[in-house]
């Protein structure tokens, strides 16, 4: 041990337990409440955008009463990224969406980093679950299909509400409006039954 650590390390130990351990609580505190407001500017500050849910099977019993969600652009076609040098096996990329002409917002490409957009078009960052490791794994590619999750696949939901809005989802009655920012981090801000809004995400 060189003399610098062994000086941290006596100094350390002098520090009394109880001050060590309110000092981990006050950065336990401090974490959660970054979390807290990078979410509310999220929600407060990201561009609207409506998406359809498709349905999801089979169900996941095993992380409480939230509704699985999932969307026509969590599986996507690469196109002119198909075969491009991808730097993880699961790595961000940056999907293009645009509003249909029923208003919910369909992907146009994809992208390996971030590119301009024009309203009412944004840009929506996800992470690869598979389809980015084609080339093997010293020298990975991205596939003809990629998997994309965006942080927006689970809500949790009132003890005894979840199976409705699955059966509703399932039967694609179920919607989304999620909030994106302009860096592409995006947050579900509220749900949609029937298009009536029955669940709206508080900010804090």
């Amino acid at each position: 041990m060189s003399n610098a650590a062994a000086t941290f390390a006596r100094f350390f130990a002098r520090i009394p337990r109880t001050v060590l351990f309110g000092a981990a609580i006050l950065i336990q505190v401090a974490l959660l409440a970054a979390m807290v407001v990078d979410r509310a500017q999220v929600l407060r500050e990201g561009t609207e955008v409506k998406l359809q849910t498709r349905p999801v099977d089979p169900r996941d019993f095993l992380r409480g009463d939230y509704v699985v969600l999932g969307y026509d652009m969590s599986q996507l076609k690469t196109g002119a990224l198909k075969d491009q040098p991808s730097p993880s096996s699961h790595p961000f990329v940056y999907v293009k969406l645009a509003p249909n002409r029923d208003g919910f917002y369909e992907a146009v490409s994809v992208h390996a980093a971030p590119v301009p957009v024009t309203s009412p078009e944004v840009l929506i960052r996800g992470r690869v679950r598979y389809g980015a490791s084609c080339g093997g794994s010293e020298k990975p590619t991205f596939c003809n299909e990629i998997n994309v999750r965006y942080n927006l696949e689970s809500y949790f939901v009132p003890e005894g509400e979840g199976k409705k809005l699955e059966d509703a989802r399932n039967a694609r009655k179920l919607t989304i409006v999620a909030a994106v920012l302009p860096s592409g981090r995006a947050a579900i801000k509220r749900l949609l039954l029937d298009g009536q809004p029955v669940y709206e995400e508080p900010w804090y």
